[in-house]
């Protein structure tokens, strides 16, 4: 077992006043990746921040995150994980946002849960199997 993180915990961890690095040490001994595409919305906010001393601010969380927490890349096995799960959504009519859908596969692909805020976790309730780890 093993748990996926995406961007909306790292949004609650922060919003809570907490670090990143220290609410995810409370997780205990599952093992913890970042899903490359919640890497790229994070740098996103980086390149949108309101000025250099923001942006600096969110780089440094990342690199200290990213120095405890491998990025996991998304490869064909997952993609193809991917694909089954978008067919499936679509055709019940229950497709969620494409990011939380690469997060989603990649986590049922590994056999990983996903860890979310406890808000936007109505997207990944849509897929069947997934195992998910609220912040509360």
């Amino acid at each position: 077992m093993g748990l996926l993180i995406d961007t909306s915990a790292l949004i609650a961890i922060e919003r809570g006043m907490a670090a990143w690095d220290e609410a995810l040490s409370a997780l205990g001994a599952e093992p913890v990746a970042l899903p490359a595409i919640a890497y790229a919305e994070l740098l996103a906010g980086v390149r949108l921040a309101d000025s250099p001393a923001r942006a600096a601010s969110r780089q440094a969380k990342i690199d200290a995150l990213l120095s405890r927490v491998p990025v996991l890349e998304f490869g064909r096995e997952a993609a193809e994980r991917w694909a089954d799960l978008f067919a499936a959504l679509q055709r019940g009519g229950k497709l969620i946002p494409s990011n939380d859908l690469i997060v989603a596969a990649a986590a049922l692909h590994l056999g990983f849960g996903v860890l979310v805020g406890p808000v936007g976790e109505e997207h990944f309730r849509r897929v069947p199997g997934l195992r998910l780890e609220v912040l509360g």
